[in-house]
């Protein structure tokens, strides 16, 4: 799509959410917007991943949101969608989840109140989350018969171990925003009045690194998830090498010998 096209295609009415571009901070934010527990449909996982792709494909957006209106997050899926989307549908679930991890931009979520299946799946998937003291992080998918299917246990796995991973998903048990930050799997945990502005914090902060730079370290990292050591060090030296002739980082090396703020255009 060309700029336009994105900008118009953004400016639609989804159900269940809304998009706002703020291209003087240079961000995209994309807002859960049924309240007060904001379910996500089935139908729109497929409309949030189409979402994803068109902010990272816009010009003039360094950094996407996800965040929510109301008290909480999301309390997770429509449950009665499960038994209604056919088998094809399901099997694309993950997938969808998955947009933001597959972003080349960097993502944050914003999250507050109940965090929990699919919400925490779509967080999980994200770069950066930040927690209010009033979150509660879950996958309460065992109290159906189920077991998470998004993302949800392969993610925390990596993230906090098995025998953590086991607690919150054979019990089905509920996490605090404090614990979260604690066990390693959210950025920041912050009082609920200040969720707002550490997540604008946090936008203006990575707003001022290179954006090439950050690309490039986002892909490395999620690529080296799996690899062994020794390849991930062959590969962060090949990524190393290609940066070091970009234009970014001879601005960089010339605004540090100057003592002035780097200009970076991505380039």
């Amino acid at each position: 799509m060309t700029p336009n096209e994105i900008d118009q295609y953004l400016a639609s009415d989804f159900d269940g959410f809304k998009v706002e571009l703020h291209t003087d901070q240079e961000r995209g934010d994309i807002i859960l917007g049924r309240p007060p527990y904001n379910v996500i449909a089935m139908s729109q996982r497929e409309d949030l991943r189409q979402v994803f792709e068109a902010l990272d494909a816009h010009p003039d957006v360094r950094v996407i949101v996800l965040r929510a209106e109301g008290q909480h997050f999301s309390s997770g899926g429509d449950i009665r969608g499960f038994l209604e989307a056919s088998p094809e549908h399901v099997s694309k679930l993950a997938w969808n989840v998955a947009a933001a991890e597959r972003c080349s931009k960097p993502v944050i979520v914003a999250n507050r109140g109940y965090t929990f299946g699919v919400g925490f799946e779509l967080s999980l998937a994200c770069d950066f989350r930040i927690a209010s003291e009033t979150a509660r992080y879950a996958l309460p998918e065992q109290n159906l018969g189920q077991i998470p299917g998004s993302g949800g246990s392969a993610r925390l796995q990596k993230m906090i171990g098995i025998t953590r991973t086991k607690h919150m998903v054979m019990r089905a048990k509920r996490v605090s925003g404090a614990q979260a930050l604690d066990w390693g799997f959210v950025t920041e945990c912050v009082p609920d009045t200040e969720l707002e502005s550490a997540t604008d914090a946090l936008v203006e902060e990575l707003r001022r690194f290179s954006p090439l730079a950050q690309r490039t370290a986002k892909k490395l990292i999620n690529d080296n998830e799996d690899s062994p050591l020794k390849v991930a060090i062959e590969m962060e030296g090949h990524c190393y090498s290609r940066l070091r002739s970009s234009a970014d980082f001879k601005e960089g090396v010339e605004a540090f010998h100057a003592k002035r703020p780097a200009v970076f255009r991505g380039e």
